[in-house]
C-alpha cells in the first residue's frame, strides 16, 4: 500500500461532505441543524403544494372502526373466559371495552374531513398526526373526497407507520414533537379534537396555552365526544380555582358530531 492510499484511509471520516455525514449529522453537537432541516423539509413541500390554511384533526390511534373495536373486545373476553384470573387478559378487555364505546368517533372524523372538503373546496388541508386510529379516519374522509390530506409521523419506540389516506408527498416523519407541534399549529384555521390519550391532550393543551398568550390568533377548538371530554376534563373548574378567566374556560366547544363541528368552523370563517 502506498503512503497516499494509507493517507487516504487514515482521513476517509473527515473526508466526506459534510451534508453527506449522517453519522456527524447523528451526533448531540449538531441537534440544532437537525432542528433547522425539520422546519425546513415539511415548510419547503408545503409551499410547493401551496398549503397555507389547514383544520388539524387530533384523536388516538387506539380507536378503530366500530367493526374492527367490536372483534377486538371479542377476542380479549374469548381469552380472558380460558384464564380469568389473569390481570393482564383483564387488563385488556377493560381497555377493549373503553375503545369499543370510543368506536363510532373514527366515522365522526372521517365524515368530519368529508365535509370540510366538500364545504369548503380548496380553502382548507385538513392535517393529522398520520398515524392510525382516529388520525387514519380524518386522513381518510378527506383522501377519499379529493380533498388534500396531511400527515405528520413522528418516530416512537415502537414503530409507527403512516396511515394509507394522505396525499402523496405530503406525509412527512418528525423526530422532535416540538417541531412536529410547529408545523402542525403555524397554519392552523381550526382545531377538531377526538377522543384520545396522552399525546392527544398535549396537542390540546399546547394548542390552548398558545391562544390564550397570544401566540396564535384565536381560532376555533373544537372538541368532539360530549361523555367523553366532560368525564376527563374540567376546564370550568380550573376557572373556578382562579388558575383561567371564566372567559378562557370558554375556548373549546364541546360537541358530538362532525356535523356540529363543522358548523363552528363555519360559522367562525363565515362559510355558507
Amino acid at each position: 500500500m502506498t503512503t497516499k492510499e494509507q493517507q487516504a484511509i487514515e482521513h476517509e471520516d473527515s473526508y466526506i461532505k459534510a451534508y453527506e455525514d449522517i453519522a456527524l449529522l447523528k451526533k448531540d453537537i449538531m441537534r440544532p441543524v437537525r432542528m433547522e432541516l425539520e422546519v425546513m423539509k415539511p415548510e419547503l413541500y408545503l409551499r410547493h403544494f401551496n398549503v397555507t390554511d389547514t383544520v388539524v384533526c387530533f384523536g388516538s390511534a387506539r380507536v378503530r372502526e366500530e367493526k374492527d373495536a367490536a372483534a377486538k373486545l371479542k377476542a380479549a373476553q374469548e381469552a380472558l373466559s380460558k384464564n380469568p384470573s389473569d390481570k393482564h387478559l383483564q387488563n385488556r378487555v377493560y381497555e377493549a371495552e373503553g375503545l369499543a364505546k370510543l368506536s363510532k368517533y373514527y366515522d365522526e372524523a372521517r365524515k368530519f374531513a368529508k365535509i370540510v372538503v366538500q364545504r369548503a373546496g380548496d380553502r382548507f388541508a385538513v392535517v393529522t398526526g398520520g398515524g392510525p386510529g382516529l388520525m387514519e379516519a380524518a386522513n381518510r374522509g378527506a383522501f377519499e373526497n379529493g380533498g388534500r390530506s396531511i400527515g405528520m409521523n413522528i418516530t416512537l419506540p415502537h414503530e409507527q407507520h403512516p396511515n394509507p389516506y394522505i396525499t402523496k408527498n405530503l406525509a412527512f416523519l418528525f423526530h422532535y414533537f416540538a417541531i412536529r407541534k410547529l408545523h402542525l399549529v403555524m397554519r392552523a384555521k381550526a382545531f377538531v379534537v377526538f377522543p384520545g390519550g396522552f399525546g392527544t391532550f398535549d396537542e390540546l393543551f399546547e394548542i390552548l396555552t398558545l391562544v390564550k398568550t397570544g401566540k396564535k390568533q384565536e381560532i376555533p377548538i373544537v372538541l368532539v365526544g360530549k361523555e367523553f371530554w366532560n368525564t376527563v376534563v374540567n376546564i370550568p373548574g380550573l376557572a373556578s380555582y382562579g388558575v383561567i378567566s371564566p372567559e378562557e374556560a370558554e375556548s373549546c366547544a364541546t360537541v358530538e358530531t362532525a356535523e356540529e363541528a363543522w358548523d363552528i368552523v363555519a360559522k367562525f370563517y363565515k362559510i355558507k
